[in-house]
This record gives structure tokens, sequence and C-alpha cells, in this order.
């Protein structure tokens, strides 16, 4: 464990201020219409969103992004939202992340998408990529993990061991994402593309997304 590895881990830690608690990623529509109902349920829906969907695509984003293609990789990053809610989720936490580690770091950061922003941030890190895109898909699975604790509900052990669960399918895709050309960035998690918009009008929310 490095300096570079410990400032990482605390970039991406529940308690840096990019507000995740705040947004479900659709995962409070699945919840509501009972989709994601217990801990098997929960583990199906973030298991696709690795293989198919949004870590997929976020994964493969952020790998770009430490290869020097932020900028290109912010414009993919914005196209394949599927809805407004779900580019307000990755522009505003992107935005309060680059803020934050420019703030504590002094070096200028642009406002991104969160995973582009990540990659652009730890990219003078010099860490291996796979490391740093296994811990910001631990970031973003942890986070839908605690929504999930809160909502349908679940509890706090029968949710960790979700996340434990997970662990290996973390790291196979963060190796993948490390190698994957731009093309590989096509999804088709279309029910969490789907629970998004249908969040988008639920009259009853407490995430924003």
């Amino acid at each position: 464990m490095t300096p570079a590895h410990l400032a990482l881990v605390q970039w991406l830690s529940p308690a840096f201020p990019v507000g995740g608690y705040a947004y479900s990623h659709g995962l409070e529509a699945a919840i509501a219409a009972g989709t994601v109902a217990d801990a098997p349920a929960l583990e199906r829906w973030l298991g696709n969103l690795l293989d198919f969907g949004a870590g997929w695509q976020d994964a493969v984003l952020c790998a770009h992004a430490l290869r020097g293609g932020a900028a290109e990789a912010d414009d993919l990053a914005r196209a394949v939202q599927p809805c407004a809610e779900r580019l307000q989720e990755a522009r505003d936490q992107g935005a309060a992340f680059a803020r934050t580690v420019a703030g504590i770091t002094g070096r200028p950061l642009p406002a991104r998408p969160l995973a582009v922003a990540v990659g652009e941030a730890a990219a003078p890190l010099d860490l291996p990529a796979p490391d740093v895109i296994a811990l910001y898909l631990q970031a973003f699975t942890g986070n839908l993990v605690t929504i999930a604790t809160r909502l349908v509900p679940l509890g706090q052990t029968e949710a960790q061991a979700v996340l434990h669960r997970m662990g290996p399918r973390l790291h196979a895709t963060a190796l993948r994402a490390a190698e994957a050309p731009r093309d590989a960035l096509g999804g088709c998690a279309l029910a969490g593309d789907l629970a998004a918009l249908t969040h988008e009008t639920q009259d009853v929310r407490i995430c924003r997304t």
C-alpha cells in the first residue's frame, strides 16, 4: 500500500463529499416496483450493471481517462447517459469530486462526469489501471448497497455479504476494462436504464436518481 493508493482510497471513500448517498442510479425505482426485494435480487441487479450496464461503461471511461483521453471520454460519458437524471448524477458527482480533489491537491481539474473525473485525477498517481478501476467500482457498488440497505431494507450483515460476494466480479471487470478499447463501451442493461427513467416521474422518492 503506497501513499498513492491511500490518496485514491480517500477520494473514493463514502466520506468524500460527492453526495453519493443521494443517488440510487435508478435502484430506488426498482425497489419500489418490487424488482429488487431481497439480497439475491440486489446481487443480480448489481451484477448486470457491472457486466452489461453503467458499471461496465464507467470502468471503460475511467480507463480511457487514465490513458490521457479525458476530453474524449467526457463527451462519451455524457452521450451514453440514458436519461436526464442519470446525466445529472454523473455530472454533479463528478463536479464535486473534481472540485474537492483540486482543493486538496492544488491541481486544476475540470468538472467532468464522475468516472472520467476519477480517471483524470488518478492518472498522475501512476497506479496500475486495474487498481484504480476496481476501487472506483467498489465505491460505485458500495453506494448502491448502502441505498438498498436503507430502502429494501436489508440488514447490515446481509447487505455487506452481497458486496463481499461481488469482489471477484469487481476485480474481473476492472481487468477487462483496463485493456478494453473505446469501442467496447456499449451497454445493454435495459432494466437499469428503464428504472432510471421511471424514477424521474416517481411520485414519492428519497433519492435524487
